[in-house]
């Protein structure tokens, strides 16, 4: 399999550079040929150093001199795979026994071996051993939620004993040191029903129809979305930190009817229970516009909890209560309670199986739209070979209003929703812009509900750029 290596001459030259010291203490240690023997009595040259040199010397952890050798042999701009899974270990391996080298040097190196094993795994996603490489290189370089991605397929594929072990040490180190986290991302994203408005065109009261103004009907629209954030844990003690971050999300229209604009922050302590578990309490505040005015804003806290069940499984939930104030529609002031469950489960080293769940409530001062809901989802992602991702997931949510909807509801009694929601997903990590890939995403959603002008039907997309390796 042919494997593309960028910036192969800068990196050779870099390479040269920092092992000829090494090389130099080698040949020191050597032998010297007398100054008096005749030049014609001189040892013959060596012969050239192979791929099996180079294999020997990564394994006597000389990286340094085995990467020295490997840099002219992918100079040619394609190699096949064993030298340049070679090419990666060498290049990770220097890394790791020369603290010294430069920042730029170091990236460098870094980003050669994970381009070696991210295209050998876009062929053939279950090469255990360059997804430990890969996820090492990760850890070296930072990427720590990267990192623990993989170290977590890695897992699931039963390897030895030994390895879980390191894995399971990596993945500790991972929770015990991570300071940033960012997140960032950008969508165009057509909708079919942008503000999720009933097709209905007639209410019947009193068993007499009504004509709906057209203006409320269904709003078709291509939107671009926005959204991001970021995170700082600050080490106060080896078991517990300080978590500070903020996030949003911007999402336009044609119309500014359906503009929004989410804005939070949160504030408080992580504790790191053991190596497996960890939890937060966070105060937290939120706002939100629509169109082009402020809309509501939310003061409250959050309870969240991770734990690892064992190499496959992993648990996580949270708890929320905010109280809510809207700027003009007062009557829908309240608290709202907000919990969910997930659980992650990774059947296969290519297959990824989502379970979650969630119960939550509002209470405003309106008492018709005091309502209570909760919602069971799943989700699948499969590996595949040339590069494909595919995902697919299903959410059902059931939501019970108290009593007051007439005329909606012709006896007056509460509003009871039941909404669907299909999503399906590909991308493909071969192709890459900066570490990301574009992903394609659809969602179908579907409102039935025994109220009149509540039910909706909208099927919306996203074409995405999600970072990938």
């Amino acid at each position: 399999m042919p494997v593309p290596l960028i910036c192969r001459a800068a990196l050779l030259a870099a390479c040269l550079m920092f092992a000829l010291p090494a090389l130099a203490d080698e040949h020191e240690a050597e032998p010297q040929a007398s100054p008096e023997a005749p030049a014609e009595a001189a040892a013959p040259a060596a012969p050239a150093a192979s791929v099996d040199d180079a294999r020997a010397l990564i394994d006597a952890g000389r990286a340094g001199e085995a990467l020295m050798i490997l840099a002219p042999m992918v100079e040619d701009g394609t190699v096949d795979a064993n030298t340049a899974f070679l090419y990666g270990l060498a290049a990770v391996g220097t890394v790791q026994q020369r603290p010294d080298l430069a920042d730029e040097t170091r990236e460098t190196l870094l980003d050669q071996a994970i381009g070696a094993f991210r295209a050998m795994l876009i062929d053939n996603p279950r090469l255990l051993r360059v997804r430990l490489e890969l996820a090492r290189a990760f850890y070296l370089k930072g990427e720590d939620d990267l990192a623990r991605r993989h170290f977590e397929i890695v897992l699931a594929a039963e390897p030895p004993e030994q390895v879980v072990a390191n894995v399971r040490n990596f993945l500790a180190s991972i929770q015990a040191r991570r300071r940033w986290r960012f997140n960032v991302g950008a969508a165009l994203a057509p909708d079919s029903n942008i503000g999720g408005s009933s097709e209905e065109r007639t209410i019947y009261i009193f068993d007499l129809p009504f004509r709906r103004n057209v203006d409320e009907l269904t709003t078709s629209g291509i939107g671009v979305s926005l959204w991001g954030g970021a995170e700082y844990h600050y080490p106060v003690f080896d078991d517990l930190r300080i978590r500070a971050g903020g996030q949003f999300a911007r999402r336009e229209y044609e119309r500014s009817l359906f503009d929004q604009l989410f804005v939070g922050t949160h504030l408080g302590p992580r504790w790191l229970v053991d190596r497996d578990t960890d939890v937060s309490l966070l105060g937290s505040a939120r706002q939100r516009w629509v169109g082009t005015a402020p809309d509501d804003r939310e003061l409250g806290a959050r309870f969240e909890a991770g734990h690892r069940i064992n190499r496959l499984l992993t648990v996580s939930g949270q708890a929320s209560w905010h109280g809510r104030r809207y700027r003009t529609r007062t009557s829908l002031d309240g608290p709202i309670l907000d919990t969910s469950v997930r659980a992650a489960w990774v059947v296969d080293p290519t297959v990824r199986l989502e379970l979650s769940g969630g119960y939550g409530r509002q209470r405003p001062k309106r008492l018709s739209w005091r309502h209570r809901y909760r919602w069971l989802g799943t989700n699948v992602s499969v590996i595949l070979p040339l590069g494909f991702t595919v995902g697919a997931g299903a959410e059902v949510r059931w939501t019970d209003y108290e009593p007051g909807w007439w005329p909606f509801v012709s006896d007056g009694g509460g509003r009871r929703d039941r909404t669907k929601s299909f999503r399906a997903s590909v991308h493909n990590r071969g192709w890459t812009v900066f570490g990301f890939s574009p992903e394609l995403v659809v969602v179908n959603e579907e409102r039935e509900t025994n109220a009149q002008l509540y039910d909706f039907d909208r099927t919306r997309g996203e074409l995405r750029f999600v970072q990938q390796f």
